[in-house]
């Protein structure tokens, strides 16, 4: 052993004894093996299931999370063209949000979270980023009412942006969602594609805001007055964010009173039993500017 560990003499047959052995220690082996192999089938398998649920669900989170910031984004360029479009406005603007529609068929209202607390009153204007919407028609403490300008009650005093010609747009009372301008004589220069702004008469809305764009004009000879249709540039049906506009400039939010009273406000009855084409074509351009210069222009339902 002595001579072996010091020179070696054993090493060659113990090398070839390892290699007739081999096979021995292989197949003693092999129930070991096995045995792992089956272990790793079956954990790898229970594994990847386990993983694959893992993946599903952060998926479905990754989608969520996905669709939030789309959402985001959209509500993002909202508030960017909203913010653009004050630029353009003279006075104090109100931020609001629209937090409830109106579930009454027969009445467009919208509810806002904004209310007397915050300043808002009666009559006050409500623009989106894309036009006029609508005023207020009732205030509450913590939200108020406001009549979109689609409401067969609503009357506002507009003029054809390309040649000022003034008319009042009401909302239509067989279309949801159009205008109808009221006391258009035959005479007067307005075409489809024609862009209808505020006229800021009566000092409600601001002046030369886009309010809707006119989709027809029908004169009949047998009338006294044109068919006019119009389409509102305002997004009603989908907007959500708006604003509330003060029209004297000098005003500002934190000087508002708490609370306004509820009585203040002037509304204007329009007579409904009179037909207009029962109405003097001489009567129509003063009836048009007394309309416009009411501070509420809305209809009083008996």
């Amino acid at each position: 052993m002595f001579a072996d560990a010091r020179f070696g003499y054993l090493e060659r047959i113990r090398y070839g004894l390892g290699f007739a052995t081999t096979p021995v220690y292989w197949v003693a082996d092999i129930p070991t093996r096995v045995s792992f192999w089956i272990d790793d089938v079956f954990v790898s398998r229970t594994d990847l299931l386990e993983e694959n649920d893992n993946l599903r669900a952060d998926l479905l989170i990754a989608q969520r999370e996905l669709q939030l910031l789309e959402s985001l984004v959209s509500e993002n360029n909202r508030l960017l063209a909203l913010n653009e479009a004050t630029q353009g406005i003279n006075g104090a603007v109100l931020a609001a949000e629209i937090i409830n529609i109106s579930p009454d068929p027969y009445s467009k209202r919208v509810l806002l979270n904004k209310g007397a607390r915050d300043g808002v009153f009666i009559g006050q204007a409500l623009l989106d980023a894309n036009g006029l919407m609508g005023q207020v028609d009732e205030v509450l403490p913590y939200t108020a009412w406001v009549l979109l300008i689609t409401d067969s009650h609503h009357v506002t005093p507009v003029e054809v942006n390309r040649n000022g010609e003034r008319a009042l747009a009401r909302g239509s009372r067989t279309t949801a969602t159009e205008l109808e301008l009221e006391f258009v004589t035959q005479t007067q220069d307005m075409r489809a594609g024609d862009r209808l702004v505020s006229s800021g008469m009566g000092q409600v809305y601001p002046k030369n805001y886009p309010v809707a764009e006119i989709i027809s004009v029908y004169a009949d000879p047998g009338q006294d007055f044109a068919t006019v249709r119009a389409r509102p540039l305002a997004q009603l049906e989908s907007t959500r964010h708006v604003m509330l506009v003060y029209n004297n400039a000098s005003v500002q939010l934190s000087d508002l009173p708490a609370a306004l009273p509820l009585d203040t406000a002037l509304e204007v009855p329009l007579d409904t039993e009179t037909s207009p084409l029962d109405a003097a074509p001489e009567a129509v351009e003063s009836a048009t500017v007394a309309a416009e210069e009411a501070p509420l222009v809305r209809e009083t339902v008996e």
